[in-house]
């Protein structure tokens, strides 16, 4: 029986949290992350040219990895771009997308934020979730400029400024008649890697949403029902990460990245 091959795909370092997830639910599966870093951060982006942007980046990772799967551990892409991916590539993906439904059902006070990008606040489908899901909740969206970077630095080796994290998380963090936010939604896979620092700095004690548990079952299922395909001979090996651009930081990315088990780097030049 073939090993499954997973792509797990963001612009950074940030899904980096969801293959930390897919890695405890399928231990036997073969691993290649791929970080478009000559892109990053997506969140900065005009939405027609990033859906371009993925479209091409993703045609050139299919056709090196050959995935059984791909995973879009990337709110900002799976937002914008799942559903043109699913045309256009015969294989199956798994999306990430703000975790809006759990924290619904979640709520006690009926106050629930939303730490997301500024792309991934103004999309459309993060407003289609709060009104099939979160319709009995007050929803606060706060689109954090710069938590992403934040939580790359702090893989690299810098300590958080707590002070800057602060500011970008306090806007959900909000009292109203009596009651208070009691579950935040983390709509950005870099987030999870502050969860510590974020404990630090909350005004009061909340539930986070981590939407990565949930993903790795999901490719969990969708793997269950997929023929796996037969590697090519110069596929990536497990635990390989694939970056897009040789950015002058890449040595200290390359670390972060080894530390959480992806230590086989290997750089397509996809430059913007």
């Amino acid at each position: 029986m073939s090993t499954p091959r997973v792509l797990l795909f963001d612009s950074g370092m940030g899904g980096l949290t969801v293959a930390r997830s897919v890695r405890h639910e399928l231990p036997f599966a073969h691993l290649v992350y791929s970080a478009d870093n000559a892109a990053f951060p997506y969140g900065a982006w005009e939405e027609r040219a990033l859906v371009e942007r993925i479209l091409f980046v993703m045609g050139q990772l299919i056709a090196r990895v050959e995935p059984s799967i791909v995973v879009i551990a990337c709110n900002t892409a799976s937002t914008i771009a799942l559903g043109q991916l699913r045309e256009r590539f015969g294989v199956p993906f798994v999306g990430t997308v703000p975790a809006i439904k759990p924290a619904a059902a979640q709520t006690k006070s009926g106050l629930v934020g939303v730490l997301a990008t500024p792309g991934t606040v103004k999309r459309e489908y993060t407003q289609a979730l709060i009104h099939s899901f979160a319709s009995h909740c007050r929803v606060v969206l706060h689109g954090v400029p710069r938590m992403a970077e934040i939580a790359e630095r702090k893989l690299k080796g810098t300590a958080v400024d707590l002070d800057e994290l602060k500011q970008e998380v306090l806007p959900v963090f909000i009292e109203e008649s009596g009651r208070r936010t009691d579950v935040v939604v983390l709509g950005c896979t870099h987030y999870p890697l502050l969860t510590d620092e974020l404990a630090k700095v909350e005004p009061w004690v909340v539930r986070y949403i981590d939407p990565a548990p949930a993903i790795a079952r999901r490719v969990a299922d969708v793997l269950g029902e997929t023929r796996a395909v037969e590697p090519g001979k110069l596929v990536p090996p497990h635990n390989s990460v694939l970056l897009t651009s040789r950015r002058e930081d890449a040595e200290d990315a390359l670390a972060a990245y080894a530390k959480m088990s992806f230590h086989l780097p290997e750089f397509l030049d996809l430059k913007v």
